[in-house]
């Protein structure tokens, strides 16, 4: 058979590159970044390049399954596809029947599919849907509606055209974003200068023209100093500052006593280097972007950072601003219709949600959701009952901390039902499994990409399921169907596409020829108007009468960080290049590339321990420990230490990732309860761990 070339949207992180795929004879015989898309130059990363290894993988979800005998005991019945969605059906309509259309809980991991999901949740008469934003950047997207009215998700970080870049907490470099990976490292060979802000040493650092090694916790002094280095000096844009930010005076006054000398102190960087930096952004601006994080659920301040990190950027004037945080532009900003939602199928759900997003806690957005909040209506049945629960491609017993009392909560539920396409330690817990097929093997919803460029994109099915697998679609149609949700019974994905584009003008024969309609032939630079800020003032608000309002400080005090106690540090987490949290641990290809993570330890701290590197060590902490392999360095902070998010599985149908590693959220004892009051996330941050040589 001739080879076929196929555009799809890649299904191995939340980043969800566009791919080109090439198939011979029904497989994958190549697969790269979509050139056709702007910034991507063909590139995918070591995660998007392993997905034909998914395909092949054996110990994935293979088919339908039942449970038989006790949740995790890991006794499956397999079924067909009309037995479990009939299942699942029978026992939601069940549930609902005995205890109201409340008690049925959603979550997934957010992202551009969501509308699907959402629309579901909707059908059902439940408002418990949820993302996993709350241990992501919950935090950034609360921040920035308390100064502009809107999510982060307004802006688009302008890399192309930018002349200084500050990444706090956020290690680009490894997260893999293509596109944004190589807009940055075009205007890095342009001139542009990068500064990294970390408690140890990353890629991204390693190209970094200033790192700044803070001490974990103190990222918001080292930003209150930034700002009373940009006020005290004069080196803010007075003019947008006038013209576009609300009580600048009480920001001034707040900051006084924050200077360089303080924050050095307390971050240990040194007042001399900040005030440098500050100097070297100010040259730079307006092209400045000063990232607040992607994940930014460490720290119970986190809020403040970001929010802190956002006044930065306004002070600098790059709130859209060329090179800086550019507005991003919709479909109808150029006169073009947007995709029609499905959303709009069905009516909203207005009663009250369990985790009291937007009512009880009105600062706190609903369509994100505060999980670890529902989940305490799952233990107490208050405000409501919530006795069902089904989880889309997402791992709450792997993601959210202090597994050992989440599992319990968890068993107090009914039902568990788990859409995933692999293993999670949710769906080894579940008593149905719908196994959703690998990326390559699906298609999906189309979805709508605003920004300087307006585009729609698709996932395309590159290769027939070579097990028994659905995509996403066919899942929520099929239980539609069974669930009198007439409005989402679509009969094939082309009745959903169709849909989606009408009004559009846009056909679907133009995302055979490239994976993408571009809306715009040239970037749309929206200027800002007096109807840009969506807060009460129409302008930057830096102090949000909502928060006040509910009790928390706009400009919160800052308060000084717990060192840890001798002998103990502080638990650090992130992700590195190869592997996408947990979901990539079992895959072949990365399991080869880095079977297990390490515990990153300071020379000096790993000294005092007799510690050297390669050595088995002990960590612990409440009474629950767990062996890992020292990586000795003085590239992380003394006080740290750090390990890579997503090991120490015990699921057994993994033979790869079976207990390779440890699990950092097995340590995090009463994580649950550790969570930032004024943004939502959850600090993971907050735990400290002993270490010693086994």
């Amino acid at each position: 058979m001739p080879e076929k070339t196929i555009f799809s949207i890649c299904g191995m992180c939340s980043v969800h590159c566009p791919v080109q795929v090439n198939v011979v004879n029904g497989e994958c015989s190549f697969i790269q970044g979509n050139p056709n898309v702007p910034g991507i130059k063909g590139a995918l990363c070591a995660r998007g390049a392993a997905g034909p290894e998914f395909v092949r993988d054996n110990e994935r979800p293979q088919f339908p399954m039942i449970r038989k005998g006790l949740r995790g005991e890991g006794r499956w019945a397999r079924v067909s596809w009309d037995e479990a969605l009939n299942a699942v059906a029978e026992k939601i309509t069940d549930i609902q029947n005995r205890h109201g259309r409340e008690s049925f809980m959603w979550s997934d991991n957010g992202g551009e599919f969501s509308d699907l999901f959402t629309a579901f949740v909707r059908g059902l008469g439940s408002p418990n849907y949820h993302t996993s934003n709350a241990v992501c950047d919950i935090n950034v997207h609360h921040a920035c509606q308390s100064l502009f009215g809107f999510g982060n998700d307004a802006f688009v970080y302008d890399y192309k055209k930018t002349k200084y870049v500050v990444l706090q907490t956020r290690n680009l470099f490894e997260s893999i974003d293509i596109q944004e990976v190589n807009n940055l490292l075009d205007s890095l060979e342009a001139g542009c200068k990068l500064a990294v802000i970390d408690i140890r040493t990353t890629i991204s650092s390693a190209k970094a023209d200033r790192f700044l090694m803070i001490r974990p916790g103190t990222d918001y002094a080292l930003n209150l100093a930034v700002i009373h280095v940009l006020l005290n000096n004069h080196l803010y844009n007075a003019s947008f500052a006038q013209t576009w930010i609300k009580d600048i005076n009480a920001l001034e006054a707040f900051v006084t006593p924050y200077t360089p000398e303080w924050a050095e102190a307390e971050t240990g960087v040194k007042a001399d280097t900040i005030v440098q930096f500050v100097k070297e952004m100010a040259q730079a601006a307006p092209s400045v972007i000063w990232h607040p994080g992607q994940m930014t659920a460490r720290y119970a301040d986190s809020f403040y950072v970001c929010r802190t990190a956002f006044i930065i950027n306004a002070l600098l004037g790059s709130i859209g601003a060329k090179g800086g945080l550019a507005l991003a532009a919709s479909p109808e900003d150029i006169g073009h219709k947007g995709l029609k939602k499905l959303t709009d199928l069905l009516p909203e759900v207005t009663s009250a949600r369990a985790d009291g997003a937007g009512g009880a806690r009105p600062l706190f957005d609903p369509r994100k959701g505060l999980l670890h909040l529902a989940l305490k209506a799952v233990e107490t049945g208050e405000p409501y009952p919530v006795k069902a629960y089904m989880c889309f491609g997402h791992d709450p017993l792997a993601s959210l901390p202090d597994p050992a009392a989440l599992l319990p909560i968890l068993n107090k539920l009914e039902l568990i039902v788990c859409a995933t396409s692999n293993w999670s330690q949710t769906a080894w817990n579940a008593d149905i499994v719908l196994p959703i097929s690998p990326y390559l093997e699906q298609e999906s919803i189309i979805v709508q990409h605003n920004g300087l460029k307006p585009d729609f994109r698709v996932r395309f099915r590159c290769v027939d399921p070579r097990l028994d697998t659905q995509s996403d679609w066919e899942i929520i149609s099929g239980l539609s169907k069974r669930l009198g949700i007439s409005a989402l019974s679509f009969a094939g994905i082309q009745d959903i596409w169709k849909y989606q584009l009408q009004d559009t003008d846009v056909s679907l024969d133009q995302f055979y020829e490239s994976g993408i309609v571009e809306l715009s032939e040239k970037p749309v630079r929206k200027a800002l108007t007096d109807q840009t800020f969506t807060t009460a003032s129409r302008r930057i608000e830096i102090i949000n009468p909502r928060w006040e309002a509910a009790q928390i400080s706009s400009l919160k005090p800052y308060e000084p960080r717990k060192r840890p106690e001798s002998g103990r540090f502080r638990l650090t987490v992130g992700r590195c290049a190869l592997h996408s949290q947990g979901h990539t641990i079992n895959n072949p290809r990365l399991f080869s590339q880095m079977p297990e993570n390490a515990l990153w330890i300071n020379t000096a701290a790993a000294q005092s321990l007799g510690v050297s590197d390669g050595d088995s060590v002990v960590v612990s902490a409440n009474g629950t420990s767990a062996k890992i392999t020292a990586k000795v360095t003085e590239h992380i902070h003394p006080e740290a230490v750090f390990m890579i998010h997503g090991f120490g599985r015990s699921i057994p149908a993994e033979s790869r990732a079976f207990r390779k590693g440890v699990a950092d959220n097995s340590l995090m004892a009463g994580g649950l309860n550790l969570w930032d009051a004024a943004g939502g996330g959850i600090a993971f941050q907050e735990h400290f761990i002993s270490v010693k040589k086994a």
